[in-house]
């Protein structure tokens, strides 16, 4: 019998009422193994309906309160973990180890909001004027809403919520209908922690739900990751709505190797954050710039690495790397690769043969690695979003520089060397919101705020980290002044003596 996802509406599960559902398939095998309830207008506004009514005693209630419900459930994601990671692993298709890495990142952001505390705290000017203080406190928004992707189901909404309703506001998350299961076994933990009914709530569906909650006026803020297409119309909509937005997109990430780099660690760097995950990361380096006369050594390190990769069931403890989320997406990634050459490039791997036996149904690709890429190729300038290395060759620093400044994306990018003269230039030259000095994905901790630049970001604010907090609380100043009792009319007499 399938599996059905449904809601979570009010603190417990809503069937779906539109009577529209969509599949879940298993990637390793490409069979439908859930469907999925699609929220109609109706069903979101209920969810925000709960989430509004929620508001009224959650954004009064106390930082005390708030806190300890996060310390429940952060004891209980601990304990569950590798279920979540299992659920993650039947519809991703990631291994279970990847899976368990994204849960143990969601729990960083977990923490910080168990802190929240010291975030919250205000600012105090005493006799600005005489008899004059002003303080400055931040305040709950609302009713907020998470867009997330499918390449995180856990780990990027834990990215939004914990903070957000650590801040005293509520949620509404409409997850990735690619892999639903994740986020409602999260508000099922959250209302097993103690979580008050509607201040989490989950609608599953597809770009009607989306736009509900983007022109809903009681939504006050939206969080979105996911494609550049799509966050740039979700910042468009939500704000043209009059909602605070903070939309992150696609990325294009470079790591640049210069001659001086241990070649060795590079390539093993490239290799691990080019193919992990199959690529579906937002911070995978899809494009390493050797510069100078080490691109084939560089090249032959990383094939030899690349070679050795074990693909296969996410549930395999022996596989290193999973199939792609649904075939269309790998259709779609195989298509760079055998277009490659005909854009000037040179296939050094071609993985779009591969097959795992017994499983001949799922979603496969195996390691493709690009060499000599021109920067006209379509497999160097789109986001492949797959387990596709392109390599390009520059003369010098400068080169690599100016060659990465160029794309249109600024998410994350890399440096390799020895030389920390060149990091350092290198940290202050290059527009990317996210820098790695022998580092090849340099997402940022919890209390550091992840997010890029130019086409890689919408919105003013990053997520998680202080921007986090800063975007789910707005600011207010008071400006106070109160008589001295000795100034007090006559005839009454507080005891205070008159001394001016």
């Amino acid at each position: 019998m399938t599996k059905i996802v449904n809601h979570w509406i009010g603190g417990k599960t809503a069937e779906g009422a539109s009577g529209t559902y969509g599949p879940v398939t298993d990637p390793a095998t490409g069979e439908v193994t859930t469907k999925v309830a699609f929220a109609d207008v109706e069903e979101v506004d209920a969810a925000v309906a709960a989430a509004k009514d929620a508001f009224a005693t959650w954004g009064q209630s106390s930082l005390a309160q708030r806190t300890s419900i996060l310390f429940r459930f952060r004891a209980l994601l601990d304990e569950h973990r590798d279920e979540i990671a299992a659920l993650i692993t039947a519809e991703h298709g990631k291994v279970h180890s990847d899976a368990l890495g994204e849960v143990a990142r969601g729990l960083e952001i977990v923490d910080l909001a168990c802190g929240i505390t010291v975030q919250l705290k205000g600012e105090l000017s005493t006799q600005v004027a005489t008899g004059v203080d002003v303080a400055a406190i931040r305040q709950p928004l609302g009713v907020v809403a998470g867009i997330t992707p499918f390449n995180f189901p856990a780990m990027v909404p834990m990215w939004m919520f914990p903070l957000a309703i650590a801040c005293g506001n509520t949620f509404v998350l409409k997850p990735s209908e690619k892999d639903p299961s994740a986020a409602l076994r999260l508000a099922e933990l959250l209302a097993e922690a103690g979580l008050p009914d509607g201040v989490f709530n989950v609608v599953h569906g597809d770009k009607v739900a989306v736009d509900r909650l983007l022109e809903h006026p009681d939504v006050k803020a939206v969080s979105f990751v996911g494609s550049t297409p799509i966050a740039r119309y979700i910042h468009t909509t939500a704000s043209a709505h009059g909602k605070r937005v903070q939309a992150l997109g696609g990325a294009k990430n470079h790591m640049l190797v210069l001659p001086d780099a241990d070649l060795d660690a590079a390539a093993d760097a490239a290799v691990s954050a080019a193919y992990g995950s199959a690529g579906e990361r937002c911070m995978a380096v899809s494009a390493v710039v050797a510069v100078g006369s080490i691109g084939d050594e560089l090249v032959q390190k990383i094939r030899e690495r690349a070679e050795k990769i074990k693909i296969g069931p996410g549930t395999d403890p022996a596989s290193e790397m999973g199939p792609l989320i649904t075939k269309v997406h790998r259709d779609k990634v195989a298509a760079y690769v055998t277009g490659a050459a005909e854009e000037g490039a040179e296939v050094v791997l071609d993985g779009t043969g591969f097959t795992v036996e017994g499983h001949e149904g799922g979603h496969w690709i195996g390691i493709s690695l690009l060499d000599k890429v021109p920067t006209s190729a379509k497999a160097y300038q789109d986001e492949i979003f797959g387990p596709v290395l392109s390599v390009l060759r520059v003369d010098t620093y400068e080169d690599g520089v100016a060659l990465i400044n160029a794309s249109p994306y600024g998410n994350g990018t890399a440096i390799f060397t020895r030389d920390g003269g060149a990091a350092r230039r290198f940290q202050l030259e290059i527009e990317a919101g996210m820098v790695g000095v022998n580092v090849p994905i340099p997402v940022p901790v919890g209390y550091h705020s992840f997010g890029g630049w130019k086409d890689s970001l919408f919105g003013d604010h990053h997520i998680y980290g202080n921007d986090g907090t800063h975007f789910y609380t707005r600011g207010k100043v008071v400006t106070t002044r109160w008589p001295d009792p000795s100034d007090t009319p006559a005839g009454v007499d507080l005891g205070f003596p008159r001394n001016h």
